[in-house]
C-alpha cells in the first residue's frame, strides 16, 4: 500500500510522532482488533530499524495466544508469568529488557534475538493483548522506545474492539 521508511525523521521522538499519524490513518474508521494488529505490525516492521520480530499476543483464557505479526515463526502460546511476553501479561506492565539472556526465564523463539520490549494493551484496566519487538541488538530499545509504543498501544486500546477476541 505504502512505504513509510524513506520518509521518516532521523529524530526519534518526531519518528514515532510520524509513526502515530500513520497508525492513527491505518486504523481510521476500523474497529477489526486483528485487521488493526495485522497493520500495525506490518507499520512498525518498516518504519523500525535493527528490529527482527514485531508482533502482538493475545490474552485468552489465562494465556497469550500469537497474534498478527512481522518476522520469522513464533511461539504460539505463552503462559502468564512466562518469559517477557508473560510477565508483562501477568504484570501488566511494559518490560523492557537490555539483555533476553539476562532475563530469567526468557522464552527463546528466536534465537537471534538479543533485546526486547513489550508493551501491554489494556482494555478496561485488564491485559486484551501484548505489542512485542525483538532486536538482534543488546540495548536496542530505550525509554523514548517505551513511551512512545505505550502511546501506540493507548490508541490500538481506543480504536479496536477486543470483546470478540
Amino acid at each position: 500500500m505504502f512505504n513509510i521508511s524513506d520518509n521518516l525523521s532521523a529524530d526519534k521522538n518526531e519518528m514515532y510522532a510520524e509513526i502515530f499519524e500513520y497508525a492513527k490513518m491505518l486504523m481510521d474508521g476500523e474497529r477489526d482488533s486483528i485487521a488493526n494488529m495485522a497493520n500495525i505490525s506490518a507499520l512498525l516492521n518498516q518504519a523500525l530499524d535493527h528490529i527482527n520480530w514485531v508482533g502482538f499476543y493475545i490474552a485468552r483464557e489465562g494465556q497469550l495466544v500469537l497474534g498478527p505479526f512481522q518476522g520469522k515463526a513464533a511461539c504460539i502460546r505463552i503462559e502468564m508469568g512466562k518469559g517477557v511476553c508473560g510477565t508483562a501479561y501477568q504484570t501488566a506492565q511494559v518490560q523492557l529488557v537490555d539483555d533476553v539472556h539476562e532475563f530469567p526465564g526468557h522464552i527463546a523463539c528466536d534465537a537471534e534475538s538479543r533485546s526486547e520490549i513489550v508493551v501491554p494493551i489494556l482494555v478496561n484496566g485488564a491485559v486484551a493483548a501484548v505489542l512485542d519487538i525483538d532486536s538482534p541488538i543488546v540495548k536496542r530499545f530505550d525509554e523514548s522506545d517505551k513511551k512512545n509504543l505505550i502511546e501506540i498501544c493507548k490508541l490500538i486500546s481506543q480504536s479496536c474492539d477486543f470483546t470478540n477476541m
